[in-house]
């Protein structure tokens, strides 16, 4: 058995390489990165390609070469799609991945702490809720708050909803006679949410909105007024701040005070504006957010953060503890302890090392440099908003956020902006994306990356004129 044993050794060691083994790979995956970056300036914002390398790539019994796979890299990848880290991406609602992120993820991958029990890590978890504290203060929340850093706005709605079904006790016997509150412009992940954590069965109320795309507040106290007079019992109000169609913000403080006086939860989807609030500009905007009883917030959409970081933020912390504190034997070791364990406020047991992603950037720049570039983005869409006006071009209501509708006049608009959009797409320099609002199509220009800066939003508008043109000849 021991001969066994060190023969395995030998292979399994291969895992562990040594410090020449690591320098060298090391080495080439910095000069593919910097390749990367040096000419991401350059690159498309959008290029259509197939991957026939990767899919004919197999897994085998022997390994391979780091070349081989950075080509793959190359020529497949990264270089294929929607070119999220750049510039150039203007659809949907973009965030980059700032570099120094990238470092703080190689440290927490390389020590690989478990963040999810304060026993096993107290300086990762430790970081993780110092982080969360800052997010409390940031939108107004008391001490008592608490959170989790997520890996995006699905699994923190899912934990929000969670508590909020927890705390007014929705069970099989009043779930029908429960009732949820909210617009046509709610994020989908809510509506899967309130599905995963079982509410399905309760009453959903779509409240319209106005001609800024904001709830309407009227309406939404004439429903609640009907829905109590008829023995229903209201028991969540959604409302979105910063939507992903067109950046509305409903009247959070207004929605606030009707959440109060109907003794609902009151859930605030900030996955895109939250971090608005760093703009002194946008603070009467977005005041009563810290009237909510939960916040959703994305640091991978308003801090530029890498993909997989979301929060959520719990006004009664001891709900969220309370909601999804499960204990297990073989963790007895753990119990007792002052911090709070991630772990406890989240499905998530096993839990990546995620905060340092965050923690690190924000140390190293300061709020300064956060501020400035949403600010920068405020003004890029309003200016964008402007002047894609000036090409002949309706649009919809000035930009909340930094977020706005565009699209040509014709006697068949639908027909003719879709053609619009493909013809966008093929050329690529840029990527925007559409939706549909009220059944009509509309062109978004999401302005959030934070690599965009002026000289992309007038390459956008000189691609778009020349696609303009294009259609118009065709």
């Amino acid at each position: 058995m021991i001969e066994k044993i060190k023969s395995l050794e030998v292979i399994a060691r291969s895992l562990d390489p040594k410090r020449t083994a690591r320098e060298d790979l090391w080495q080439q995956t910095q000069t593919y990165v910097e390749d990367f970056l040096e000419h991401l300036d350059r690159q498309k914002g959008y290029l259509e390609a197939e991957c026939p390398k990767l899919s004919d790539l197999v897994i085998r019994e022997e390994g391979g070469q780091m070349s081989e796979v950075l080509n793959i890299m190359r020529t497949e990848i990264d270089h294929a799609g929607i070119t999220s880290t750049s510039g150039r991406h203007l659809g949907y609602i973009p965030g980059g991945a700032i570099w120094v992120s990238a470092l703080g993820d190689l440290m927490a991958a390389v020590s690989n702490k478990y963040a999810g029990i304060y026993y096993a890590s107290p300086g990762a978890v430790l970081l993780e809720n110092q982080l969360i504290r800052w997010l409390c203060e940031l939108i107004g929340f008391p001490s008592t708050a608490h959170g989790n850093l997520s890996s995006g706005g699905s699994i923190a709605s899912l934990i929000a909803l969670t508590t909020a079904r927890e705390v007014h006790q929705i069970r099989s016997h009043n779930i029908r006679k429960s009732v949820i509150y909210y617009t046509p412009q709610m994020h989908h992940c809510l509506n899967k949410a309130i599905q995963i954590v079982g509410l399905g069965e309760c009453i959903c109320r779509l409240i319209p909105v106005n001609d800024r795309f904001e709830m309407d507040t009227g309406v939404l106290r004439q429903q609640l007024e009907q829905d109590v007079s008829a023995g229903l019992s209201p028991f969540l109000i959604i409302a979105t701040a910063g939507t992903t169609d067109t950046g509305a913000v409903d009247p959070l403080e207004e929605i606030a005070e009707i959440s109060r006086q109907y003794s609902t939860w009151y859930h605030v989807d900030a996955a895109y504006g939250g971090f608005f609030l760093l703009v002194d500009e946008m603070k009467e905007k977005l005041k009563g957010i810290g009237s909510a009883d939960s916040v959703v917030m994305d640091p991978h959409k308003g801090l530029f953060l890498p993909f997989g970081t979301g929060v959520i933020l719990i006004k009664d912390g001891q709900a969220l503890v309370k909601a999804h504190t499960k204990e297990a034997n073989y963790l007895i070791d753990a119990y007792g302890l002052d911090e709070i364990s991630p772990a406890d406020c989240s499905p998530e047991l096993t839990k990546h090392f995620r905060g340092l992603r965050m923690w690190l950037p924000l140390h190293l720049y300061g709020l300064q440099a956060f501020r400035a570039c949403l600010e920068e983005k405020i003004f890029l869409c309003r200016y964008f908003h402007e002047e894609i006006q000036q090409l002949g071009f309706e649009v919809g209501p000035p930009p909340a956020l930094s977020v706005t509708l565009f699209r040509y006049p014709d006697p068949e608009p639908d027909i003719f902006n879709k053609a619009l959009l493909e013809a966008i797409h093929k050329d690529g320099r840029y990527f925007m994306s559409s939706t549909r609002i009220e059944g009509a199509l509309w062109i978004r220009c999401a302005v959030l990356n934070f690599r965009t800066h002026l000289q992309e939003i007038q390459g956008a508008l000189q691609m778009i004129t020349d696609c303009l043109a294009t259609i118009k000849q065709a």
